[in-house]
Formats: C-alpha cells, sequence, structure tokens
C-alpha cells in the first residue's frame, strides 16, 4: 500500500487525493497524519522530503515522490488515466498551463495566510500581503476568462488544480467574495464541486 503524508486543510493534497478518487486509487493510499508548517518542521514529513511539505508519496518499494504535480502525474500514470494528463499536442499544453494557473493562485494565497498565522505582529508587512492577494486577483480573471471552456466531467490536471483552488478560497479567504467579480467561474465551480472526487476531498479542520 501507498502512504500520503497527509492534511485536510492542504489543497495541493487535495489535488493528490482527486487525483487518486479519479483513478480508483484511493482505497490503495494510507493516509499518514502530519503537520507541516513554514516554519515549524515536522520531523515524519522530513524524514522523507527534505523540504518537510505534504504532499509527500510513499510507494510501495519505498520510493518517495514530492510534490503534488510530479504525485498527481505518477497516479494518472499507474491508471492510464490520458484525461488527466494528455499526452501530447495543444490539449498537454493547456492542462498543464492551467494547472500552473491554479498552483500559481494557491502559492500566493498560501502565502498571504501565513504572513497572518505563521509570522509574528512585529514583523507582517501589510503591503507585501497585499500584492500577494494582487496575484490571487488576477488569477482569479484569468480563470474567468477561460471558465466557458473548463470541463465538468473527465477533468484535466488543469481543471481539478483550478477547482482545488477555488475551493481553498472558499475554505480559508471567504472575505474575498471572489464569486462576485467571477460568475461564469462560479457557476463552473459550483458543478464541479459536486464530483464526487470533490466531495470525498473537501478541507476540514483536524
Amino acid at each position: 500500500m501507498m502512504k500520503l503524508l497527509f492534511a485536510p486543510t492542504s489543497p495541493f493534497v487535495r489535488k493528490v487525493m482527486v487525483c487518486a478518487h479519479l483513478t480508483g486509487q484511493a482505497e490503495k493510499i494510507q493516509l499518514l497524519d502530519s503537520a507541516a508548517h513554514p516554519v515549524r518542521r515536522d520531523p515524519r514529513i522530513a524524514a522523507h522530503n527534505p523540504l518537510a511539505k505534504v504532499p509527500t508519496l510513499i510507494l510501495q518499494d519505498g520510493q518517495v515522490l514530492y510534490d503534488s504535480r510530479v504525485i498527481c502525474e505518477y497516479l494518472a500514470s499507474q491508471a492510464d488515466a490520458g484525461t488527466i494528463f494528455p499526452a501530447s499536442g495543444a490539449d498537454r499544453w493547456t492542462a498543464l498551463s492551467r494547472q500552473a494557473l491554479g498552483d500559481g493562485l494557491l502559492d500566493a494565497a498560501l502565502l498571504a495566510r501565513y504572513e497572518l498565522t505563521a509570522r509574528p505582529p512585529e514583523f507582517q508587512w501589510p503591503t507585501w500581503r497585499e500584492a500577494l492577494l494582487t496575484k490571487v486577483t488576477a488569477c482569479l480573471a484569468s480563470i474567468e476568462a477561460i471558465a466557458s471552456e473548463l470541463a465538468h466531467d473527465k477533468p484535466t490536471i488543469g481543471e481539478i488544480t483550478i477547482g482545488c483552488a477555488l475551493g481553498y478560497l472558499d475554505f480559508r479567504f471567504p472575505e474575498l467574495n471572489w464569486r462576485a467579480k467571477c460568475g461564469i467561474a462560479a457557476r463552473w465551480n459550483e458543478a464541479f464541486q459536486r464530483l464526487p472526487a470533490m466531495q470525498a476531498t473537501q478541507p476540514y479542520e483536524a
């Protein structure tokens, strides 16, 4: 059985678990408790991943895979799920670019959250956090521009990542009210979040 160092609040872990559900491999993964943090290293993760970040996947033969992009592609390859990672051509580059868009939104959002939750108040930099949230807003505008092209079923890694990113904003940044300016993306997301793989992987506080 594979083992996944796991955090139920992580959108990157959610990406991996969505892929696991879509490829029929969720039952083959044992979830291991961990406490990833930008400052305090969790030795349970660091023993396998020098970055001490989740997700980290330990294969049956002991090989370790990280980060979410690598793990998701591995899971897709094991199930021959070509729809998640198109093999070649424009479809592949579109899927990977959309994955980068969703990952970029998440990177900025996580740093903005850490600015308040991990950095002591005397060291917080409001201008830096505002700049990060500007990136989030710009990513949302790009998602809105392509929302009518996003698949509802048979998603690629692009839709999966964007869906996890929008779900994370709902979970950690409700005050952004991102739907107000992203009506097309909001309608797509409402349908996408109803997929069984998304329902099974909703974030929660442990």
